[in-house]
């Protein structure tokens, strides 16, 4: 694997989970809890991209939030008193993973006070980050477990120096509905191509290639100087993707790696709704009776 001159070898150890937004799909049950929190089976979104970072050797985590999301913090905050009444019923299991949520990373916040762009929302974070590379992750997408994506995003990036973004492959149909990369191969790997553009929500016919960006960006910091310098761009907000294009004019590698694995998508109510029902299917204590009982749901024989 050849080595940019942009490269000077650190690994991100850093993240940024972009938390802020208002969540307006999901009302009235986001008002007063925040969309991150809302629970895929017994965990809340939030935990598992925390969990996916701490996975990959991510321990340092910031969360950009707004108004009415201090809750989130409290969720990998120690609960002594959840604790203790745990401990006298002997319920070990449970006080386990009460206790791993405030094990799994440093977590610390910033606050966005309006909501103006994802690329407003990473700037907020350069006195945090500093002068080293740093994962961003959207607060609304996770994947498997077993199917990591982090580990080798940050390989690519810490051998380039440059940015690094996650490909999914998608239907022709549906490029209208992500930012779409035009690439070229690359000698990094498999699967892992050359970024040469970014196209934001192309028609089909217009589409340089199906493959769509993920909510996984590996970025170096002299992004943050582009943010400052990237004017207001679709709805009036400052736009990550603006900022990486033009690190990108001025020469910064930018390579995308295709993932194979399974994304869920909590960030409307449709894929929330699926990713509760594929993890619930795949628990050992839940899966074999919840699928039944799925399966007798949708032949009818569950309907009132």
């Amino acid at each position: 694997m050849t080595t940019s001159a942009h490269a000077d070898g650190r690994r991100a150890v850093k993240a940024v989970i972009p938390a802020a937004g208002l969540a307006t799909r999901f009302l009235p049950a986001t008002k007063a809890v925040p969309k991150e929190l809302l629970p895929v089976v017994d965990r809340p979104v939030l935990q598992y991209i925390v969990e996916e970072a701490a996975a990959a050797g991510i321990k340092d985590v910031l969360l950009v939030t707004g108004r009415g999301k201090t809750s989130m913090v409290d969720h990998f905050d120690r609960r002594p008193d959840v604790e203790a009444r745990l401990e006298e019923k002997g319920d070990y299991e449970r006080l386990a993973a009460v206790r791993r949520t405030s094990e799994l990373a440093d977590i610390y916040t910033c606050r966005q006070g309006e909501p103006l762009g994802l690329g407003h929302a990473v700037g907020t974070a350069a006195s945090h980050i500093g002068d080293a590379p740093f994962a961003v992750l959207l607060g609304d997408e996770f994947v498997e477990e077993d199917k990591p994506l982090l580990p080798a995003m940050l390989e690519v990036q810490r051998r380039t120096g440059g940015i690094v973004l996650a490909f999914m492959e998608v239907k022709p149909e549906e490029t209208a509905r992500y930012g779409i990369a035009s690439v070229q191969p690359s000698d990094l790997g498999e699967d892992i191509v050359e970024v040469t553009g970014l196209v934001e929500k192309p028609a089909p016919e217009e589409a340089p290639s199906n493959l769509a960006v993920l909510g996984r960006y590996i970025l170096p910091p002299s992004i943050f100087e582009a943010i400052e310098k990237t004017r207001p761009g679709s709805g009036g907000e400052i736009q990550l993707t603006d900022a990486m294009a033009q690190l990108l004019a001025d020469g910064t590698p930018v390579h995308g790696i295709i993932y194979r694995g399974h994304r869920y998508d909590t960030g409307m109510p449709l894929g929330y709704l699926q990713a509760v029902v594929e993890l619930a299917a795949k628990r050992d204590d839940l899966g074999p009776e919840f699928m039944a009982w799925l399966a007798d749901f949708v032949a009818g024989g569950a309907r009132g």
